[in-house]
């Protein structure tokens, strides 16, 4: 259900093969209606374009400030740019403003990240889950607000999943199934409180009904035995953190030689 209160947003136009979006088969969005899956799109390291094609499927595209220009990088389409648009291009906004994008800017003094910004917006809308990709950048600072915001109580109506170069984060509030590489580390953090009966299948260290607590490491650095592993709590809240990078970094563009005429 939509959150009460607070801005809501509705899309008053349709999505069509030819607005270049890479997945044109999701469905038409109007006034909000269809709204399941979000694809967050955050601004830092660029993301490789050969990532494009692993992109979650979604139903509606919401960038945040520089997540724009990371949206059009990648062959994305943006349905709606939020934040105080402190770091995007001029011409990366009015790119998005001319596909079509709602845009909703705020005051760069403001208590909530654009990234929470964005997890509103989502859940404004509507929707059931929410893919972010992107947000690298060396901030650790921003890493672990991140983290902490997507585990809040605020978004426990939201099935939260993070893609960087630097790791797959899932939010596990009731059952989640995480997929990846035999042998992969995969480390469970419990946020916001003991996390109890957890219990899972397909990690190297099953946990049957058992509580892990914050500030504890016992979940660090288990791994993965299955491609697919299995993950339940009775309650409270885990972060599943796979390390390594889930998305690759494109190289920054060569400079030239000092002298050299550009």
């Amino acid at each position: 259900m939509p959150a009460q209160g607070g801005t809501q947003f509705t899309f008053r136009r349709s999505l069509s093969p030819d607005r270049l979006d890479h997945d044109v088969s999701r469905p038409a969005v109007a006034d909000g209606a269809g709204v399941r899956r979000a694809l967050i799109v955050l601004g830092g390291d660029a993301v490789a374009i050969e990532h494009a094609a692993g992109i979650p499927a979604h139903d509606v595209v919401i960038a945040a400030d520089s997540g724009v220009d990371q949206a059009h990088r990648l062959g994305l389409v943006v349905d709606l740019a939020i934040g105080d648009f402190d770091s995007v291009t001029a011409d990366g906004l009015e790119r998005a403003e001319r596909q079509g994008a709602q845009v909703h800017r705020h005051p760069i003094a403001k208590d909530a990240t654009d990234f929470e910004l964005a997890l509103d917006a989502a859940r404004s809308l509507g929707a059931s889950s929410a893919a972010v990709i992107g947000g690298g950048g060396g901030r650790l600072d921003h890493l672990l607000a991140n983290a902490l915001v997507m585990a809040s109580p605020r978004y426990q109506s939201l099935d939260l999943v993070a893609y960087d170069a630097l790791a797959r984060l899932h939010v596990v509030r009731r059952h989640a199934r995480i997929r990846g590489e035999p042998g992969e580390t995969v480390t469970l953090l419990a946020v916001n409180g003991p996390a109890t009966g957890i219990t899972t299948t397909g990690l190297l260290y099953p946990l049957a009904g058992e509580q892990l607590d914050p500030g504890s490491s016992r979940g660090v650095s288990n791994a993965l035995v299955d491609p697919e592993a299995e993950i339940t709590v009775e309650a409270g809240v885990l972060l599943a953190v796979l390390p390594g990078p889930a998305i690759s970094v494109a190289p920054p563009p060569e400079r030239p030689p000092e002298g050299t005429p550009t």
